[in-house]
């Protein structure tokens, strides 16, 4: 079914896509939301691939899906709304305010606020790769809980932005997972093999599913509270020499930058120990811009096996689900 959201200036009709599976027994409410900035693809493709899941048949409750939320962004392969405005700032916005407003407001009102848990899918902006991960308030046990079946080698105790989807799900009960992986615009086959076997690890612990004959445990994953952005000193050409899971020793070199000449040459190093969970992937940077994700661990050896582990677990020649 599709749900209105606003008329354009053309007199085209602004809806939002919503397919809803209802099992043939009671169960939990799941939500699932992708696309919530316009230019991050890969979660429209893992909901597509969980709605096709067999073992929905068998389904306890009820998976509102909705695998394009800022339509508009997506046809414009834009990451915010018509008016430039963050759609993941606007919660809980509005039923007469701007497109953004009456959007968040609509999947407030009429997905989050019916729901009992909640997926939402996410990938880095442009030109910016993120490791697979999952973020939430790990505080709350139901979070806490999940967010381990989910089976990502890293989960982030993440703080939630002002009128973020993640504040108002929290705000109104609902624990709420937010899974990042891969970058805007791009396929990743492995960033979409893992959320599909992680939506359906997180349906069969709240016995939405039926438990699998031979059971996959999922990875332990690494939990960390502390992550920093390393930036470009210069502007100029980046070579990058740290890749995404790696782990970085203090003072290690992650990139190097220099002018169109390589007549200057600067170094950037690691100012802590940690690991890559996100990059910039343009070779192109301006003095400031974001580089590397660094995500802090009691035990980075750990973190770097986990990631070993996961990477390990994800033939691509092998079925998913």
């Amino acid at each position: 079914m599709d749900l209105p959201v606003a008329n354009l200036y053309t007199h085209t009709q602004l809806t939002m896509p919503v397919h809803v599976v209802n099992g043939r027994r009671p169960g939990p409410t799941v939500f699932l939301t992708a696309a919530v900035h316009g230019d991050e693809l890969n979660g429209v493709e893992i909901i597509k691939r969980v709605l096709r899941l067999s073992a929905l048949k068998r389904l306890r409750g009820c998976v509102i899906a909705v695998p394009i939320v800022n339509v508009f962004g997506f046809l414009n392969r834009s990451r915010y709304l018509p008016d430039r405005r963050d759609l993941n700032r606007s919660f809980p916005g509005r039923e007469t305010g701007s497109i953004a407003a009456r959007l968040a407001n609509l999947l407030a009102t009429e997905i989050v606020a019916k729901a009992n848990y909640g997926i939402d899918l996410h990938t880095g902006a442009v030109d910016r790769a993120n490791l697979p991960q999952i973020r939430g308030n790990l505080s709350d046990p139901e979070v806490l809980r999940l967010a381990r079946v989910f089976g990502t080698p890293v989960i982030i105790d993440a703080n939630v932005r002002d009128g973020s989807l993640r504040q108002f799900a929290a705000e109104n009960g609902v624990p709420m997972l937010l899974y990042e992986s891969g970058e805007a615009l791009r396929f990743d086959e492995l960033s979409i093999r893992a959320g599909v076997r992680g939506i359906s690890r997180v349906l069969r612990e709240l016995g939405m599913l039926p438990a699998r004959a031979v059971k996959r445990e999922p990875i332990e994953p690494v939990r960390t509270n502390t992550t920093t952005w390393v930036r470009a000193s210069a502007s100029g050409i980046v070579h990058a020499k740290c890749l995404l899971g790696e782990r970085m020793k203090a003072g290690q070199l992650l990139a190097t930058i220099s002018d169109p000449f390589s007549e200057v040459e600067v170094e950037v190093v690691a100012p802590v120990f940690g690991i890559a969970i996100g990059r910039s992937t343009s070779p192109l940077v301006h003095e400031g811009d974001a580089l590397f994700h660094l995500a802090q661990f009691e035990n980075s050896q750990e973190a770097r096996d986990t990631v070993d582990e996961f990477h390990a677990g994800y033939d691509l020649d092998d079925s998913w689900g």
